[in-house]
C-alpha cells in the first residue's frame, strides 16, 4: 500500500515537472522527497524507549571489565572545543564538560580523523580499518537528490551536474547498499562477544540494508536517527539559521523530518531537541546497565546542518551578534552539556573510575556553512585533506590508567 501511494506521487511529481513553469518545478522539485518520506514512514507521537534491562545486582566474581562510552560529534571542528581553539567568536563559547575530560586524562594534540567526510570516518572508527580498505571511500547521497540539486538554482548559487557514466549505471549500488559490509569486524561486535551490552544511540550513515543497520552490526539495541531535524522548524524552542547560498541546505529543510526509530521499529518523534534527546536517553541506557559491562555509541548530529539551535542556547549567547555564528555556537554549547550530562550519570552511578570516555568528532567544520574562520588557523574545510577537514577534538579519560592532565603531541587517528 505504501509503495503504490509512493509510485502515485513519483507520477504526479514527474507530471507537474514536465507541465508546470519554472517556479512551480523549483518548489517540487524542494518537497518532492519530503512528501514521498511522509507516505513511507508515517511518524508516531513520542513515547517511552524501553531499554532493556540489565541484572539487578553486579555479579559476584572478578574485576569487572570497564565500560566504555565513545561520544562522537559531526562536523565540530578542532576550534569549536575551547580546550583546543579560542572559539568562532572574539569571546569564545566555553565548554567546559568536554575540556573536563581532558583534564581528567590525556588531550591528543593531534588528533585526526580517518576521512575528511563523515561515513568513511565512522567507519573507520568502528572497524579500526581505513575505509579505502573495504570500498566505501565516500559519504553516500541518495540518487534522488544527486539529480535534482543541480536543477535547483537558488540566490544565484547552482551545482554541477552529477557526471555519470550509463555503461555502468546497472552496476551501481543503491543508496542503502552503500555502507560498511557485514562481513567486516566492528568494535561493538568485539565488546558483544566479549559479554558487553552494546548500545547505539544517533547517527549511522554506514549502510541502510537490514544486515548493514546496528542490530546487525554488534549492537543489541539502536535509537536510530532517521532523519536530520533537531526540532520541527516552526517550534518555538528552536532557532533556526538557514544558508541562503547553498541549494542543499534549500533542499533538507522541506525533506528532513524530526524523527528516530528503536529497534528497527516504526519512525516516532523525540520528546525534545535532539541533542538534550539522545543524551536524555543514553543516561537512561547507562542506569539500566550499571552492573554489567556496557559499550555506549553516542553519535550526535550536531553541529551537522540543517543549522538549528535549542533557543535556550541561543538566548544565553547573547554577545555573539552575528546570527549564523550564533546559532553555531549555540549548538557546540549543546554538545558540551551532553558531555556533561553523560559524565554526570556516571557518577551518579559510581561507574566514573571504571569507565573509559573518549570524545572526538567526525571531521572538521565545513565550509558551506559560510563561517569563514571556523578552523582557524587551519587551511581547508570538511571535504578537503588540509589540516581544516582532517584535524579534530579528541579527549579521553580512564581515571586510574590514563594519568589526569596528559598531553598526547605525536598524530593518532
Amino acid at each position: 500500500m505504501k509503495l503504490g501511494k509512493t509510485l502515485l506521487v513519483s507520477v504526479a511529481v514527474l507530471g507537474a515537472l514536465a507541465a508546470g513553469g519554472y517556479a512551480a518545478r523549483q518548489t517540487i522539485l524542494l518537497h518532492a522527497l519530503g512528501v514521498m518520506t511522509d507516505l513511507q514512514h508515517p511518524r508516531q507521537a513520542n513515547h517511552p524507549v524501553l531499554w532493556q534491562a540489565g541484572p539487578d545486582t553486579a555479579p559476584a566474581g572478578g574485576p569487572r571489565p570497564p565500560n566504555v562510552v565513545l561520544i562522537m560529534a559531526d562536523d565540530l571542528g578542532f576550534n569549536d572545543v575551547s580546550t583546543f581553539g579560542a572559539g568562532l567568536t572574539t569571546q569564545g563559547v566555553p565548554t567546559p564538560n568536554i575540556d573536563a575530560i581532558s583534564q581528567a586524562g590525556v588531550r591528543f594534540d593531534q588528533g585526526y580523523a580517518s576521512a575528511a567526510v563523515c561515513s568513511p570516518s565512522r567507519a573507520a572508527l568502528l572497524t579500526g580499518r581505513y575505509a579505502s580498505r573495504f570500498g566505501f571511500e565516500f559519504t553516500p547521497t541518495p540518487g534522488a537528490m544527486a539529480k535534482v540539486a543541480p536543477m535547483l538554482e537558488l540566490g544565484g548559487a547552482r551545482l554541477r551536474e552529477v557526471i555519470t557514466h550509463p555503461e555502468v549505471t546497472d552496476r551501481i549500488a543503491s543508496f542503502n547498499e552503500l555502507g560498511v559490509p557485514a562481513s567486516e569486524i566492528t568494535l561493538a561486535e568485539l565488546l558483544k562477544a566479549r559479554g558487553y551490552h552494546t548500545v547505539h544511540l544517533g547517527k549511522w550513515h554506514l549502510g541502510g540494508t537490514p544486515e548493514m543497520r546496528p542490530n546487525n552490526q554488534g549492537f543489541d539495541e539502536s535509537l536510530y536517527m532517521e532523519s536530520g531535524l533537531y526540532l520541527p522548524e516552526d517550534d518555538p524552542n528552536v532557532v533556526n539559521a538557514k544558508i541562503g547560498f547553498d541549494p542543499i541546505d534549500a533542499f533538507l529543510w522541506p525533506n528532513m523530518r524530526f524523527a528516530v526509530s528503536y529497534n528497527e521499529g516504526r519512525w516516532f518523534e523525540p520528546r525534545n531537541y535532539l541533542t538534550d534527546y539522545l543524551t536524555d536517553e543514553a543516561v537512561t541506557a547507562i542506569h539500566q546497565n550499571r552492573h554489567q559491562p556496557f559499550f555506549i555509541y553516542l553519535a550526535h548530529w550536531g553541529v551537522h546542518t540543517p543549522m538549528q539551535a535549542a533557543k535556550a542556547d541561543y538566548d544565553a549567547l547573547s554577545n555573539i551578534v552575528d546570527h549564523t555564528e550564533r546559532v553555531h555556537a549555540a549548538m557546540v554549547r549543546a554538545i558540551d552539556r551532553s558531555v556533561g550530562k553523560v559524565l554526570q550519570a556516571l557518577r551518579d552511578e559510581g561507574l566514573e573510575n571504571n569507565t573509559i570516555v573518549i570524545f572526538t568528532s567526525d571531521n572538521g567544520g565545513p565550509g558551506y556553512v559560510g563561517l569563514p574562520q571556523l578552523n582557524k588557523p587551519f587551511r581547508g574545510w570538511k571535504l578537503t585533506q588540509f589540516e581544516g577537514g582532517l584535524r579534530v577534538p579528541f579527549v579521553a579519560q580512564w581515571p586510574g590508567h590514563i594519568p589526569a592532565g596528559s598531553r598526547y603531541q605525536q598524530p593518532v587517528t
